[in-house]
């Protein structure tokens, strides 16, 4: 665990730079990797499909990094600024006209779905807020944080119909003392007494199959609830930059009322070798509980390693 930080607030809203898509965590990320990062989460989005067009590659360059893309801006998020306040959360999509986006196409049971995490990967919320049609501001009402520090929220949405999914981000200041904790690798982790496994390897530029299989005390649990149109949502997030991929259940959607388990699988891609924070969410007798994992990806073959090695990468 890191020595403690100290953050002050600003104000008693959140301020955050258009278009500072890594500043937060103080990375520069090669062009090349937000590229290859884009594409993979433009396939895994809550949007259905993508074109592999140089025009749209370009457009979606940022998907999952930044405040703006594929035409669509992230306001600045307005919430509490500090532990010792409860409040509203709230933020608006707006256009590449500046107006806010009020249609949207219901994806995976929600129309919007918001992210919250703290930079070093801990204090993982996954909420659907409100939308005013009148003003188009999505709010979540009674929000409070836990511990101080930086996070990042993104807004998963698709806007409009025959849209592709877009998933924008921004940094919130969270004023007070805390201690940033050291992410390593596990596969294993208890939950409210549900012990949660996840196999599989993620491996850079390639399909890996993960399966996470719940159990409680010793048992295997086949009373999984569908969510959010599956028995299991998982999100992925690379450590460093934080960048964002939304992964789905491999199989059909299960009906309504149908229950499932102990395993749920999936398919992931990462488009780059290194360490990544999962988030599984599963329910059970009504209640969410979230799952997190942090798994290493390798390199897909040795090209990779030896292109690297050759022009001095590291």
């Amino acid at each position: 665990m890191k020595a403690p930080v100290r953050l002050a607030a600003y104000g008693a809203g959140l301020v955050v730079a258009f278009g500072a898509a890594f500043g937060l965590a103080g990375v520069a990320v090669p062009d090349s990797v937000v590229t290859a990062w884009a594409k993979s989460s433009d396939s895994n989005a809550h949007g259905e499909g993508h074109s592999d067009t140089e025009e749209q590659n370009k457009e979606h360059a940022m998907n999952g990094v930044s405040a703006s893309a594929a035409g669509y801006i992230l306001s600045p998020v307005t919430a509490p600024s500090g532990t010792n306040d409860a409040g509203t959360l709230s933020f608006r999509i707006l256009d590449e006209d500046g107006q806010p986006v009020t249609e949207y196409t219901t994806t995976h049971e929600k129309d919007l779905h918001l992210i919250v995490v703290r930079t070093d990967g801990t204090q993982f919320r996954h909420v659907h807020p409100d939308l005013d049609e009148a003003t188009g501001t999505w709010s979540e009402s009674s929000w409070s944080w836990d511990e101080a520090g930086t996070y990042r929220v993104y807004a998963d949405f698709t806007a409009g119909q025959d849209a592709e999914g877009v998933t924008l981000t921004r940094a919130v200041e969270v004023a007070g003392d805390y201690a940033p904790v050291e992410a390593t690798v596990s596969r294993t982790v208890e939950v409210d007494g549900y012990t949660v496994t996840l196999d599989g390897d993620l491996a850079a530029g390639s399909t890996s199959e993960l399966t996470a299989t719940v159990e409680r005390n010793g048992k295997p649990v086949t009373a999984l609830q569908p969510y959010l149109g599956a028995y299991g949502h998982l999100v992925a997030l690379r450590e460093g930059d934080l960048a964002y991929l939304h992964v789905h259940p491999a199989g059909e959607e299960p009906q309504a009322g149908s229950t499932g388990g102990p395993d749920v699988g999936f398919a992931a891609e990462v488009p780059t070798a290194g360490r990544y924070l999962l988030y599984l969410d599963f329910q059970v007798d009504g209640q969410v509980r979230t799952a997190e994992f942090v798994l290493d990806a390798g390199h897909g073959d040795g090209n990779q390693a030896d292109d690297e090695s050759h022009s001095g990468g590291h």
